[in-house]
């Protein structure tokens, strides 16, 4: 089992989504296989960057719900970014593949887009106990 295997954003939402789920996925990706490896990437600053684009999409859609069709593929694009910053070893590929992850759930339904939102809101909450600097 996958450790996104209980991150859905479709249907009836699982009432531990925003907590339980969003916390063990933040302890996850805040705790690197190889620490000697792996102890530069997941920085919390660099991961604000996602979720502060996502708050600005979300900005986006609420100024202009009727665009929401065609912003999806720009939010979309935001896996583009997270894959070159795993290029470039600034996250690893846990959090690479939760951004796919969640992102390929954005569906027409913008209900889709604010339980990914907030389930980043959740995730960076509880990613700031588990790696605070």
């Amino acid at each position: 089992m996958a450790f996104t295997d209980r991150i859905i954003f479709t249907g009836k939402i699982d009432s531990e989504l925003f907590d339980g789920i969003a916390d063990k996925t933040a302890k996850f990706i805040a705790t690197p296989a190889d620490e000697k490896k792996d102890g530069q990437k997941n920085k919390s600053t660099q991961l604000r960057k996602y979720y502060d684009e996502l708050s600005m999409w979300e900005q986006k859609i609420k100024q202009n719900p009727e665009k929401y069709s065609e912003f999806l593929p720009l939010i979309k694009m935001i896996n583009a970014k997270v894959a070159y910053a795993n290029g470039r070893k600034l996250v690893d590929d846990n959090f690479l593949m939760l951004m796919r992850h969640c992102l390929s759930q954005l569906t027409e339904e913008k209900k889709t887009f604010e339980n990914c939102k907030l389930f980043f809101e959740a995730f960076m909450g509880f990613y700031k106990v588990y790696k605070p600097q």
